[in-house]
């Protein structure tokens, strides 16, 4: 069976690599990872990590919608000049 920390770890590594790209989906795929960490801290009854992990996810929300709205209008993934 797949382990949790193994899938957080790919996905740490996924997402880090898209936000270095300056891709949207990295914040995306964050907030998935962010998910998998609170099953863990579910799982472990490790339950500081919850609490940490609902803000990252909120952050990354709020990342995302920002990103989207900052696109050019030639659908590059830039935030405009403000």
């Amino acid at each position: 069976m797949f382990r949790l920390d193994t899938l957080s770890c790919a996905l740490t590594v996924l997402s880090t690599v898209l936000v270095g790209r300056k891709l949207w989906t990295g914040l995306v795929v964050a907030g998935v990872n962010s998910v998998v960490i609170c099953w863990i801290g579910l799982r472990t009854r490790q339950f500081g990590f919850i609490p940490a992990n609902l803000f990252c996810i909120a952050v990354y929300a709020v990342s995302v919608r920002s990103w989207m709205k900052g696109r050019r209008k030639d659908g590059s993934a830039e935030f405009a000049a403000e």
